[in-house]
């Protein structure tokens, strides 16, 4: 979207909640191409703005930054603040100068604070694996854990405790890292009431939860897709995950 439409979006948008907002900016990319660059064509570019094409953590990025701005301008500001380590720099061009300080690990951006609180010890039972790159563990709901909630919660999606907007940083498995990583995967959650009826109550509607994630490879290309939570995670080649939410 050209900068004036992404400005009429967030007037639209503003007297929802935080995490309304995040899934709805990230909604607004389904169908995106995947970004084929092997370090994102942001980097390479050095921009802030690279909508024409995604992966998961651009995604991540643009969805809170648009959500928590007013304006297409201040999202830059945001951008500046939480896209980095320490804090993003422009030249006079307008360029970013220090992407070399960028998040690269989606676990750093979950520990650094600045993604939202960490929530997953309050969606379920928690598994400890062996961390990496100065972390001894880290504590993930399991594959089977969640599949079990997700499974129960047909009926009502409070039973999950997951709510729009929320962050799932999918793990790897330890023998499939390759640097270090431990979060192979982002998404976003979108909670939407369902046209059926819910089988508890009459009085309570029925919500179908679902993800917004950058689908696809590197190497083979891919686009955002939104998907039903469930399903996902039923095949996914993860093996559990982290949550965090933006208060």
């Amino acid at each position: 979207m050209p900068d004036t439409e992404i400005a009429v979006f967030q007037k639209e948008i503003a007297n929802k909640s935080v995490g309304e907002r995040i899934a709805l900016c990230a909604e607004r990319f389904v169908g995106a191409p995947y970004d084929p660059d092997p370090i994102g064509e942001y980097v390479t570019k050095k921009v802030i703005v690279a909508d024409e094409r995604v992966d998961c953590m651009y995604l991540s990025f643009r969805a809170v930054e648009l959500a928590l701005s007013p304006t297409p301008d201040k999202a830059i500001d945001i951008a500046l603040d939480k896209r980095f380590m320490t804090k993003g720099r422009l030249d006079s061009k307008g360029n970013v100068i220090n992407y070399e300080d960028r998040f690269q690990y989606g676990e750093d951006m979950l520990d650094s604070g600045r993604w939202g609180k960490e929530i997953t010890e309050q969606l379920g039972k928690v598994t400890e694996i062996k961390g990496s790159r100065g972390r001894e563990k880290v504590k993930i709901i399991a594959k089977n854990t969640l599949l079990k909630r997700l499974s129960s919660s047909k009926s009502s999606s409070r039973m999950t405790g997951l709510k729009s907007g929320d962050f799932i940083f999918f793990v790897k498995a330890v023998e499939k890292r390759k640097v270090g990583e431990i979060v192979g995967h982002i998404g976003i959650v979108k909670i939407e009431v369902s046209s059926q009826r819910s089988a508890v109550s009459n009085n309570e509607e029925q919500k179908e939860i679902y993800l917004i994630h950058a689908g696809g490879f590197k190497n083979k290309g891919g686009e955002v897709k939104k998907v039903r939570l469930y399903d996902y995670i039923n095949s996914m080649p993860f093996i559990g995950v982290r949550v965090s939410r933006f208060i």
